[in-house]
């Protein structure tokens, strides 16, 4: 009888794991249900043959990530919509937002991530569905917060391909210089033309691509991730902001917080830099209208008087991105470009705008997808 109860339990075991093992490898076809529509914000400048800066604030949710081809569906949209509008030529340098490839981490994924009500839900999900890849990031993972390293990790490598060909593509077929906003992965770096990762630290990175849809120079590593992150991002100590050869001219690229250090716009200028491309991401519904917190445990700037508290963190923003701001900046303009929508019930705050002879342009519209344009 013994013997017969092991049997039983061995088969139901087994039949168990197939179950599991065959639930976690399908992965049903989603339906792109998002909204497709853009409206123009800024459209700053006089037309020219110096080309233009084209800042495109997206409107993303969790289903717009269900794999590559939903994304790239949605950003050509947008893109076309910009064709359209006379937004697109040979010299238009497209900017795209922080954090827009880092969600490239839920991309094939099954349908109760996408529909998961929290965050944390849908990380838990990304971990049953894919047991051993996480086990693996896992144990690999480095920092103090090893479960999020390894929620980053355990799709590195698909993700670095399916950003190079996601965003690469977008700018041969387009004919522009693309700033691919911004994408978390272990030392990331450039070998053959090809994005390659490696097994160190996790960084928030961007890439450049080019007309031809491939990678110009290596990738901008951010130097500052704020305080809530730092617990899981490495800091590039490089001191070195990499400058990047364009048909509208020498484009300097900050991520996100790095945008508030001026001596990153001073090595900026002692590089030539005419352009500034700040992709950028501000999580919480209503944070932009509610008071600044500071530099979040980074140390402050000895030039920055701005206290926190004093103002808004929009405020804040429009004060701290000194392009255009001369002493401390010469570049002719730039664009500051806000990941926007909803995933799961984190939600995303920051209102884009243009900086161009010493001032800032915006439409003041929190939602919706925006384009602003700066002719040069």
């Amino acid at each position: 009888m013994r013997k017969f109860l092991y049997l039983l339990f061995s088969l139901a075991l087994i039949a168990a794991l197939i179950t599991y093992a065959l639930w976690t490898a399908d992965r049903p076809a989603g339906h792109y249900l998002s909204d497709l529509r853009i409206n123009l914000a800024v459209d700053q400048g006089t037309p020219a043959d110096r080309g233009n800066l084209l800042g495109i604030q997206p409107e993303l949710f969790p289903t717009d990530y269900q794999s590559p081809a939903h994304l790239r569906r949605k950003l050509a949209a947008y893109l076309q919509n910009a064709r359209d509008q006379g937004f697109i030529n040979d010299k238009t340098i497209v900017v795209l937002p922080e954090h827009i490839g880092t969600w490239l981490m839920v991309s094939g994924e099954k349908d109760e991530l996408y529909q998961a009500a929290t965050l944390k839900d849908a990380m838990n999900w990304l971990a049953i569905s894919n047991p051993l890849a996480f086990i693996q990031a896992l144990f690999n993972a480095q920092g103090d917060n090893r479960l999020d390293d390894a929620y980053l990790r355990m799709k590195a490598d698909t993700m670095a391909h399916d950003y190079q060909a996601l965003f690469g593509g977008l700018a041969k077929e387009f004919g522009v210089t693309l700033v691919a906003g911004s994408i978390v992965l272990p030392e990331p770096s450039v070998s053959n033309g090809q994005l390659k990762i490696g097994r160190g630290a996790l960084y928030n990175s961007s890439l450049v691509f080019g007309r031809d849809g491939q990678p110009i120079g290596q990738p901008q590593r951010q130097q500052h991730p704020v305080f809530e992150q730092r617990d899981v991002l490495g800091a590039e100590h490089s001191n070195t902001t990499r400058v990047i050869d364009t048909p509208a001219g020498r484009l300097g690229v900050l991520i996100g917080s790095d945008s508030w250090y001026p001596v990153h716009y001073r090595q900026l200028d002692e590089q030539g830099v005419q352009l500034i491309a700040v992709p950028a991401f501000v999580i919480g519904r209503d944070t932009w209208d509610k008071p600044w917190s500071g530099y979040k445990g980074l140390s402050t700037p000895s030039e920055v008087s701005l206290k926190p508290g004093e103002v808004s963190e929009g405020q804040a923003w429009h004060r701290l991105t000194l392009t255009s701001q001369l002493p401390i900046s010469r570049a002719r303009g730039g664009v500051s470009v806000f990941l926007r929508g909803q995933f799961w019930d984190s939600g995303s705050a920051g209102q884009s705008f243009i900086s161009h002879s010493g001032e800032h342009f915006s439409d003041g519209e929190a939602r919706g997808a925006r384009l602003l344009n700066l002719w040069l």
